[in-house]
């Protein structure tokens, strides 16, 4: 997708904006991944109050995600996006290290 390590696309920033100034809160958005879920990992998202000190960070439209250094192993060259279908919305990562996934996309295997 690209050299960065992580990449935040435009309809995620939008989203994260509307949630974070709802709540009147940064526009921080965190990603991390635990273990478990169906396919062995699964993918956390949640709002920050601040960047932690080992984040690596993109920013799209003056919204900023966090990813901490453990799990930027797991989701690099990842981009995250927010998809709106039949199904719901929600925030999608586009993994290329996923050599599996789920069906509703929350977990993945490498």
């Amino acid at each position: 997708m690209t050299d960065a390590p992580i990449i935040l696309l435009p309809a995620a920033a939008r989203r994260v904006s509307v949630i974070a100034e709802k709540q009147g809160v940064p526009a921080i958005l965190r990603l991390s991944v635990e273990g478990g879920g169906c396919s062995g990992f699964q993918y956390k998202f949640g709002l920050a109050d601040a960047i932690e000190p080992d984040d690596t960070v993109a920013e799209e439209q003056g919204v900023q995600l966090a990813v901490d250094a453990i799990s930027l192993d797991l989701v690099r060259g990842s981009a995250v996006d927010f998809v709106e279908s039949l199904g719901g919305k929600h925030f999608e990562v586009k993994n290329p290290n996923a050599a599996s996934g789920c069906g509703c996309g929350t977990s993945f295997s490498v």
